[in-house]
């Protein structure tokens, strides 16, 4: 049966009136198998629920909620999908299965679904229960308790802690060789072995990344031992393993990685898949970065069709060592060598410092605090972005950090705690930060550093004492927060949160719910259609080069604030104020499996084309030819940008239309947008 007729078939067993959950499993996996649209799923599920409900039996009411949770979240339905988890924990109590292994595999479904809707509070309790639950019922070499410590690290990296995500991946390491019967063979040891890697290779400090090479060398080495090379799971680990490379600096072995992870694939699915897609733009980018980085590219061996042979000359390419030792790195940055050591040093690494020789022995004197204050750098400023460099220390720059404290600490100790940060040397490694440093900007009110309570100091950058919430009557307030704004009250780094309620904070200015960042696409698609696609054709024929120059103007930035936006505002941020604008885009485009990376350079390129094209007279720009040359490379350009776009919408699922102008595009994101006043604006 390829989909549901007008009746869902009834699973009521004739004999005991109970619903038949095999049964109703079976069907399940039918309509899955035979790509039955989602909606119809939806009712089928729906359907059987009432079934059990009319049946008043809660053990098939419970399979059926299981199996909708999946469901619900496999279709981005997180508000839904709350709703499913709250009836289910019901559910559970009234059925009194506390100590059952339904009831932790229920509590770990329960807490991914907060995970997914991004309450990540709600879902670090239930994670915790189901991790009390599991060690009680399953041995501590059992894997199911892996799997929950790695659900825990996705939890702790989507939060930003990524120490407490690298060693819920430390702990799932250890179960998981501990109980295989061969570790240096097992693919479950070494997919932890990459997910590892690639936390690692996110934190700031030389040894992590260290670390994460190792890792991620660790992995490959077991597949090549195994002789498990052929497999899907190969490519992936070979890919991550690349992406640890590129953020070391070592271009050359990412770029070997990354073309050995596309013959495995090939391999393995073929070539026309999303996944040798992806893996393709990754390695053109990493190209790129060495072709604008002046390192040598390694030659690309003709492939001789037997893979095991290619997988071989391949895997003597890689000269896989322990740790990637300093001669045989290619640092992608350079920098003058005229540079002092310390004008080398960023912001937020001169913070930390900061912070570890003097913060710490100032709160010792507050004993009170121990263990409730957070600690980091966040806000206004460029080193709170990290694109701060040598011009940037003439102003605002030198030793300094905040601390976040609950506003009833604040009241009793703030103005101590303040006092005592201010008596802290102003000079440290070779920089100063003295009041006569310090622009107007960053003094009284719109101090950037010292002792602040929590609700206060967001506030001060965003007028709300925390982030509006996902309730749908509360939209309007989202829309009224720019997305520099948000970005810096994101930004930066947290040293230290014992409480958590700064992070906690933080993250939800970055939780913006998914129909509002629909309905912020939708507007964006309208302005880069209205001001790139109409009204700049229309003043450059009018010769109005000043309109024409603002047209281009509004849509390099809302095209600017898309790539964001599609790119999820929860895992890159948001797009900061005009000053910033391309640094975090370039920036943005340099990571892997970025989505639309290569608009920013299609950006700069509209940039630099716009003088010729808006005021270009004979003898003006592009080669002495006048506007006509550079106002065809403009239109060329913002085509191909709307149609990586549309391409990007059709991938997205956002979208069933292939037209390239983007106003038209608007109706089909809409209708993915739940709440009928973000719909209609």
């Amino acid at each position: 049966m390829s989909s549901i007729d007008d009746r869902t078939p009834s699973h009521a067993s004739a004999t005991t009136q109970s619903f038949d959950a095999e049964q109703f499993m079976q069907h399940l996996d039918q309509l899955f198998a035979t790509h039955t649209p989602a909606a119809q799923i939806e009712q089928y599920l729906l359907d059987c629920l009432q079934q059990t409900h009319e049946l008043d039996d809660a053990a098939g009411e419970f399979s059926v909620l299981n199996e909708i949770l999946g469901f619900y979240r496999s279709q981005g339905r997180h508000s839904d999908n709350i709703a499913m988890a709250e009836r289910l924990i019901t559910l559970s109590k009234h059925m009194h299965i506390e100590g059952s292994e339904a009831w932790a595999t229920t509590l770990i479904n329960i807490a991914t679904a907060y995970r997914a809707a991004g309450q990540y509070a709600h879902a670090q309790q239930w994670y915790a229960k189901a991790l009390d639950q599991s060690e009680q019922l399953f041995g501590k070499h059992d894997r199911r308790l892996a799997a929950l410590h790695n659900n825990l690290s996705m939890l702790y990296s989507e939060t930003g802690d990524l120490k407490q995500a690298a060693n819920e991946l430390e702990q799932a390491l250890s179960i998981i060789s501990a109980s295989s019967t061969d570790p240096s063979r097992d693919i479950d040891v070494a997919s932890t072995h990459t997910n590892l890697a690639l936390v690692l290779a996110q934190t700031q400090t030389a040894d992590s990344r260290e670390q994460a090479y190792d890792h991620a060398a660790t992995a490959l080495r077991i597949y090549h031992h195994g002789g498990l090379e052929h497999s899907g799971h190969f490519a992936s680990a070979l890919a991550g393993f690349a992406q640890v490379c590129f953020l070391q600096g070592n271009i050359q072995q990412a770029i070997t990685a990354f073309r050995l992870s596309l013959v495995v694939i090939e391999q393995c699915y073929g070539k026309d898949t999303e996944s040798y897609r992806v893996i393709e733009s990754n390695l053109h980018g990493v190209l790129e970065v060495a072709h604008q980085s002046h390192i040598d590219i390694p030659q690309e061996p003709p492939l001789s069709g037997n893979f095991d042979h290619d997988i071989a000359f391949f895997w003597n390419a890689l000269q896989l060592e322990p740790q990637i030792h300093d001669e045989n790195r290619h640092s992608v940055t350079h920098t003058d060598t005229t540079e002092t050591a310390h004008q080398s040093m960023s912001g937020l690494a001169l913070a930390r410092a900061y912070w570890m020789e003097y913060g710490k022995v100032l709160l010792d004197a507050f004993p009170a605090l121990q263990g409730r204050v957070a600690v980091g750098l966040v806000g206004h400023g460029s080193e709170c972005y990290g694109f701060d460099d040598e011009y940037s220390h003439d102003h605002d720059f030198g030793p300094r950090f905040c601390m976040w404290l609950t506003d009833k600490d604040y009241q009793q100790y703030g103005e101590q705690l303040e006092q005592a940060y201010r008596a802290l040397p102003h000079e440290f490694m070779g920089y100063t930060l003295s009041d006569d440093a310090r622009t107007p900007r960053s003094q009284g009110a719109g101090r950037r550093d010292g002792v602040f309570a929590i609700g206060d100091f967001f506030e001060s950058i965003t007028g709300y004492r925390s982030a509006p919430s996902s309730d749908p009557q509360q939209a309007h307030q989202w829309l009224l927060l720019d997305e520099a704004t948000l970005a810096a009250a994101t930004n930066g780094e947290i040293f230290a949160d014992p409480l958590g309620a700064f992070s906690s904070t933080r993250q939800g200015f970055k939780n913006m719910p998914d129909d509002v960042r629909l309905a912020l696409i939708s507007r964006r698609l309208g302005m880069m259609s209205q001001a790139g696609q109409y009204n700049l054709p229309r003043m450059l024929k009018r010769h109005d080069g000043a309109a024409a120059w603002l047209a281009l103007r509004e849509f390099v930035q809302a095209c600017s604030s898309l790539v964001f936006l599609i790119n999820q505002p929860i895992t890159v941020g948001y797009l900061p104020y005009y000053k910033w604008q391309f640094a975090a885009l370039r920036k943005l485009s340099r990571r892997m499996a970025t989505r639309l990376p290569q608009v920013c350079e299609q950006l700069e390129s509209l940039m630099r084309l716009s003088s010729a094209a808006c005021f270009g007279g004979v003898g003006f720009g592009e080669g002495g030819k006048g506007a006509d040359p550079a106002i065809e490379q403009i239109t060329s350009c913002i085509d191909s940008i709307c149609t990586a776009v549309v391409d990007e919408l059709l991938t997205e699922g956002l979208t069933r239309s292939q037209e390239t102008f983007l106003e038209w595009q608007r109706p089909y994101i809409e209708e993915h947008i739940t709440n009928p006043w973000l719909r209609s604006l």
